[in-house]
């Protein structure tokens, strides 16, 4: 299905998606003309648009340059590359090419604090959220996670918290946030990006005019190359200093999460479970702080947040063997956080695979090595990852969750944790990491 673009200058579209969708009211509310495209001959959500939209013009299936060389600017969805040709010669040919972020940053009003990072994101910008709305401020929260960031301009807001991917950053210039962070940086998305270098540079985006930045003092490619006078916030598992959250031992070796020289919650307190959660609230703490959050309001909220859906989600005990739900974990760097989270003596077995997402799985071994005993494979990457570890910890070949949870059954014993950290994507075999955990959590659930 197609129709003919006119020749004159105007906004083109492309991705007939949840972002699409928001770009395509947002454009309608300000009444500028745009025509729609998609690389897909049939998106799934055509008619809807048809309906919502019906006299926009459409333009379905693969891109050419000519169908791009009449926009005075392009507006992708995150899911499709800049370096997809017909994008690139017009990038080449000087026209703007941007994305909803971009639309967004132009209209909003309010403070935006623009969290980022390999893994981690969806937790801190939710319970940050969290903590604006549990000190009475009205807010708009998603970007990445949840509502798209045009669907959520609003007078009434006091300040956005928007989750940003990688894809996302590829194509603002002006988001200039009131605070922003990388939560930390390891290989993912690699079929996408030429390197770490590349994928960093990306992520790195986020800082471009910001007022006040985030760094992760464990994670140094966190840490943005900004000018002086940008206020810089830190936070990190060590001691902390000036300006900085960190974590202290008390007298009774007691663990306590703190800002500068103070006792602010121990970690016996917070609702979240995990090293890695220890990382995410302090993360969450500091942005925060930069924002004038009240720390009492903020402590109160991590004591009640038990954190998200298929995260580290203890699903169930039973016969003494815990299994836990960690679907969100689509690279290695999520399965080794899940796994350090864990007491390191050797009674793992790990379920492990899905879609590689161009990822080196050499540097599997040494985070297995004294935790994992197991590893149950599964998934298109299975081969691959086996390559790997073969001949160094004993694994296995499923060919379903179903399979995985009775194979589980009977090797495990009592004091043992079934983890479902799958380490990949999962679209070779579910919709979603949403509907995978789901899976799991059915099975599990089931077991007599």
């Amino acid at each position: 299905m197609s129709q003919l673009i006119a020749s004159t200058k105007t906004k083109i579209v492309i991705g007939i998606g949840a972002t699409g969708f928001s770009i395509a009211r947002h454009l309608t509310q300000l009444g500028q003309h745009f025509i729609m495209m998609d690389t897909r001959e049939e998106p799934p959500l055509l008619e809807k648009f048809i309906t919502e939209f019906p006299g926009i013009s459409l333009s379905l299936g693969e891109l050419s340059v000519d169908s791009l060389s009449n926009a005075d600017e392009i507006i992708i969805s995150p899911g499709l590359s800049r370096k997809t040709e017909a994008v690139q010669v017009a990038i080449e040919s000087n026209i703007p090419v941007i994305n909803d972020i971009e639309l967004f940053a132009r209209s909003a009003n309010a403070p935006i604090v623009a969290i980022t990072g390999s893994n981690g994101k969806s937790t801190v910008t939710t319970l940050l959220g969290q903590m604006f709305i549990d000190a009475g401020y009205t807010v708009g929260i998603g970007g990445n996670l949840g509502t798209p960031a045009l669907d959520l301009l609003d007078e009434e807001v006091a300040f956005y918290i928007l989750e940003l991917s990688s894809f996302q950053l590829e194509s603002i210039s002006s988001l200039c946030a009131e605070a922003a962070t990388v939560l930390n940086i390891s290989p993912d998305h690699m079929d996408r990006y030429d390197s770490l270098l590349d994928y960093h540079q990306s992520k790195h985006r986020i800082f471009n005019g910001a007022r006040q930045v985030i760094i992760n003092r464990d994670d140094k490619l966190s840490i943005p190359l900004v000018g002086e006078k940008v206020k810089t916030w830190s936070y990190g598992l060590s001691t902390p200093d000036l300006n900085s959250f960190g974590v202290i031992t008390s007298t009774d070796n007691k663990t306590w999460l703190a800002y500068e020289f103070d006792k602010l919650i121990s970690r016996g307190e917070l609702g979240m479970s995990g090293s890695h959660n220890m990382s995410n609230a302090l993360a969450a703490l500091a942005l925060g702080r930069a924002v004038n959050l009240p720390f009492r309001q903020m402590i109160e909220t991590l004591r009640r947040f038990r954190g998200l859906p298929h995260r580290f989600q203890t699903v169930r005990v039973l016969n003494n063997i815990t299994y836990i739900n960690d679907s969100k974990a689509t690279n290695i760097a999520a399965t080794a956080a899940a796994i350090n989270s864990l007491p390191t003596v050797a009674n793992i077995i790990l379920i492990l695979g899905g879609q590689s997402k161009g990822q080196n799985f050499s540097v599997l071994f040494p985070i297995l090595s004294g935790s994992v005993k197991h590893v149950l494979l599964i998934g298109e990457a299975a081969s691959e990852i086996e390559n790997a570890i073969v001949g160094k910890i004993e694994t296995s070949r499923v060919k379903s969750i179903e399979s995985a949870i009775l194979l589980c059954r009977k090797i495990s014993r009592s004091g043992d944790a079934v983890l479902f950290s799958p380490g990949c994507g999962s679209l070779d075999m579910f919709a979603n990491f949403e509907e995978r955990g789901e899976k799991f959590i059915s099975v599990v659930e089931g077991l007599q």
